[in-house]
């Protein structure tokens, strides 16, 4: 999936991101907070805090202890709730999970430029409830 579009909201608290499928015709849209909506903007148009903020400040812990992030899952839509998972790799090879809710998962991702995949089973569901 790639980023499609961001719609920020300054007076509301619903602020949305939409991912479109790389060489395919289904979309995701998914509400996120507005601390996460500001983070994935500012990796878009690479601007840079005088200080880091929490996003920049995992990605520069990530990043300091040799890992990577390898890609990021949403892996379920459970009771109109979605789940992610970061998979990182580690200096020597190995892989680890890390459970995280969407917004901050694409938010590292679009920092550390890092694929995002989304579960067909979320594609299919998301696309019976809208």
């Amino acid at each position: 999936m790639r980023l499609q579009s961001l719609k920020i909201n300054d007076t509301g608290d619903r602020q949305y991101i939409a991912l479109t499928e790389v060489g395919g015709a289904r979309e995701l849209t998914i509400v996120i907070g507005y601390s996460e909506v500001q983070a994935i903007d500012r990796f878009v148009k690479n601007v840079r805090p005088p200080r880091p903020m929490t996003h920049e400040l995992v990605s520069n812990l990530i990043e300091a202890t040799g890992s990577r992030v390898e890609r990021v899952d949403v892996t379920e839509l459970r009771g109109g709730t979605y789940y992610a998972m970061i998979r990182l790799e580690r200096p020597d090879g190995t892989l680890a999970e890390v459970d995280a809710r969407p917004s901050d998962a694409i938010a590292l991702a679009t920092a550390l430029k890092a694929p995002i995949y989304v579960a067909d089973e979320v594609l299919r569901e998301a696309a019976n409830t809208d």
